[in-house]
């Protein structure tokens, strides 16, 4: 979650998720982008024996091993970095958690790949939720995540995946989350 959330007359709150659309994301699709075509443009280069590329001279490779081995490096970092480019254009899991006192209910949203299951909408009474748990997980793989706790339900993560948040702020995302629905907090 951000602390970009938006409070509405204190009966609503909601709280955006940041899906794959983060700047990491954009670096990494763009720096195997461009790898990519730098790779089939040099193995494509070495086969046509015409240079294609400004600032090297690949058609000195011989075509085989090396420049049919480059063109296949080429190739999976091209379809790499359309996955990636692709996951970003979607969004795959953006989305927000939204808390409405005005209708009594906790929903929770998230895009995922198109098809028939894309969007993600669960949605349940505020009565229902009986506590906000954090789960803090220290050492090589840090863990840090906002769980919702539903009667009869599994836990519900509320905290975008990826980058683990600082615990600064996860302290005061839950303190905020259970003063503002009225329910115990855990886990700290």
């Amino acid at each position: 979650m951000t602390s970009q959330s938006m409070v509405t007359g204190d009966r609503v709150l909601r709280k955006p998720i940041v899906g794959s659309r983060r700047l990491s994301n954009y670096l990494l699709a763009t720096v195997v982008s461009v790898g990519g075509i730098g790779f089939l443009l040099a193995g494509l280069s070495s086969y046509l024996r015409v240079n294609l590329l400004p600032f090297a001279n690949p058609t000195q490779l011989i075509f085989v091993p090396q420049g049919l081995v480059m063109s296949l490096y080429g190739i999976a970092a091209v379809l790499l970095s359309l996955y990636l480019w692709l996951t970003i254009l979607w969004d795959v899991g953006g989305g927000y958690n939204e808390f409405n006192r005005e209708t009594s209910q906790v929903q929770i949203f998230r895009l995922g790949f198109p098809g028939k299951n894309r969007k993600i909408d669960i949605t349940y009474p505020l009565d229902e939720v009986q506590s906000v748990s954090v789960d803090i997980k220290e050492g090589l793989n840090p863990r840090r995540a906002l769980y919702l706790n539903v009667k009869g339900r599994n836990p519900i993560p509320l905290t975008r995946v990826g980058q683990p948040m600082s615990l600064s702020e996860i302290e005061n995302e839950a303190a905020e989350l259970a003063r503002f629905m009225g329910v115990p907090l855990e886990g700290l």
